[in-house]
């Protein structure tokens, strides 16, 4: 049985090519704690918005890498041995295979790129 978790995550893409995306707009009606849409897909890729606060569950994802930037609020990545902090305007992309965490004192409002094929809660390590 699947582990749930208390997170909003919409896989459908919701803009396609020739939209324009407002994401303001998409921070100010989310209320959820936890909120990640994909936004759009680039050939194999797509790309989500997460606005986020509090911690996500550890985790890896075993065959995609998972490329995070930060446009507003502090993101930490947890890694098994050290912790990256993201102000806005900071990215950092984490390997497959390589277990994490992300975890948001306040409100954050982030990007994610990676493969349209990827389950956003990955393999869970608990």
């Amino acid at each position: 049985m699947a582990e749930q978790f208390s997170y909003t995550t919409r896989m459908d893409i919701k803009y396609d090519h020739f939209e324009v995306i407002d994401i303001p707009k998409m921070v100010e009606e989310t209320k959820d704690k936890w909120f990640n849409q994909t936004l759009t897909k680039v050939n194999e890729s797509v790309v989500r918005v997460g606005i986020v606060e509090g911690e996500y569950h550890w985790h890896k994802h075993d065959t995609e890498d998972e490329f995070f930037f930060v446009l507003s609020g502090k993101l930490f990545i947890d890694l098994e041995n050290e912790t990256i902090e993201l102000n806005p305007h900071q990215g950092y992309t984490v390997s497959k295979g390589v277990v994490h965490r992300t975890r948001a004192p306040k409100k954050t409002v982030m990007l994610m790129v990676e493969p349209d094929t990827i389950v956003p809660t990955g393999s869970s390590t608990n």
